[in-house]
């Protein structure tokens, strides 16, 4: 059996399609298996609240909003301990503590019990987020911006799986079929846990001396940086929240539009994300790559807003290529985003780091559903053209804030 399974796994390798054995094809495998549980979860997450747990609408969206905001406190300060003791172990702590919590949600009962939980939940989360980032910059080997790539397009594929597994249960309906998605959500932070045992232990980078405690929320550049990229981070809730009730209440477009440009968005992330990381090596190419993704996010979002009141077989094409020059945007837009992240961070301050630049992702998706809403739902096409002008602007400056954080750190 060994000598047929080498070959085909020399191919896997040579195609790019798996790693080569070590410690980035283990963290690959652990943010497969993760993304798996938590893309079941998310994807059906709200059918659970309101007909297992039976909690209303307006409580399940009080009490997500109140989560998101608790869970952002966490972040930075688990991010600075991963620093100090070692990312895989904090790590390690912070998904066994996601376990737990969510293994919690099947206890919960009442609207007060549910906010307490999905605030343990986000916390974890957010922990979780902060010291994973160190592991990536260090595990990262001598293509980081394609290994980050790569594992985008890993996560990618795990959200397909878990959409899948996730109709088997909305299908289902049943309160026993909803728990056993809470508890394979859990099982799947365990699973990840066990992987993540197996990565090497990084050691911790000595900070320079006089080195201050919070040197992140002192670094005004890099706090600039966090703050557009949860401005630019919109356009993702853009085509998993706005785009699917402008199709269905807005256009003629046939509903089944909704999955199928999710899927195609999907495939084009997986396909390319990887090749378009190519070149995109220091500040200023990950700069150019996100003042281009501001223009494709404009030109994708007008020809979304214009296919309101337009023949049927207009409006799908209108949304369809749409839909393609967004995700356009959408991949070299995430490519910018990973080299600057990592980039204009100290070595010995990653975590720290990792949770500032969640922080500001963090924000931007508590503030969507609201913000979207009333311009891409609410207002009409206008809105959709005013959302892309202000990818647009934040594509144009972000060059001159990188030239600000290089220069600073000098």
């Amino acid at each position: 059996m060994g000598t047929t399974a080498l070959p085909r796994e020399s191919w896997l390798v040579s195609r790019g399609i798996v790693l080569e054995r070590g410690p980035s094809r283990t963290l690959a495998t652990a943010s497969f298996v993760n993304m798996v549980g938590s893309g079941v979860f998310m994807l059906s997450a709200a059918l659970f609240y309101t007909r297992s747990v039976g909690l209303s609408l307006a409580q399940v969206g009080l009490g997500l909003g109140i989560g998101g905001l608790v869970g952002l406190l966490s972040g930075i300060p688990v991010g600075r301990l991963a620093d100090r003791r070692g990312p895989r172990e904090v790590y390690r702590l912070t998904l066994i503590v996601q376990a737990a919590a969510m293994a919690a949600m099947v206890l919960v009962h009442s609207f007060w019990l549910f906010v307490l939980v999905v605030c343990l939940t986000e916390l974890a989360g957010s922990a979780s987020s902060a010291a994973r980032g160190p592991l990536v910059r260090g595990l990262g080997g001598e293509k980081p911006v394609e290994f980050r790539a790569y594992l985008r397009a890993v996560v990618n594929v795990a959200a397909s799986v878990g959409a899948g597994l996730a109709a088997l249960v909305v299908q289902w309906d049943t309160h026993a079929a909803y728990v056993c998605l809470v508890l394979g959500n859990a099982l799947s932070f365990v699973a990840t846990a066990v992987i993540v045992s197996r990565l090497p232990s990084l050691p911790p980078v000595p900070a320079p001396p006089g080195t201050g405690r919070w040197i992140a929320l002192k670094d005004y550049p890099y706090m600039m940086v966090t703050a557009l990229d949860g401005v630019m981070s919109l356009q993702g809730d853009v085509q998993i929240f706005a785009l699917p009730l402008w199709i269905v209440g807005h256009t003629s477009a046939p509903r089944w539009f909704v999955g199928t440009s999710a899927l195609a968005s999907t495939f084009m992330v997986v396909a390319l994300q990887v090749r378009a990381s190519r070149g995109v090596d220091s500040n200023a190419s990950a700069a150019r790559a996100w003042r281009r993704s501001g223009w494709a996010f404009l030109t994708g979002m007008s020809l979304i807003g214009l296919a309101a009141g337009v023949p049927a077989w207009l409006a799908g094409t209108l949304i369809v290529v749409g839909v393609g020059v967004h995700t356009i945007g959408e991949i070299l837009q995430s490519v910018g985003s990973f080299e600057l992240r990592y980039n204009l961070a100290p070595a010995h301050a990653q975590g720290q780091y990792s949770g500032v630049f969640g922080f500001g992702r963090g924000v931007a998706g508590v503030a969507a559903p609201s913000l979207l809403g009333f311009l891409c739902i609410t207002w009409g096409a206008p809105g959709w053209f005013l959302m892309g002008g202000v990818f647009v602007a934040v594509g144009q400056l972000i060059p001159c804030v990188v030239r600000w954080a290089e220069k600073q750190a000098r």
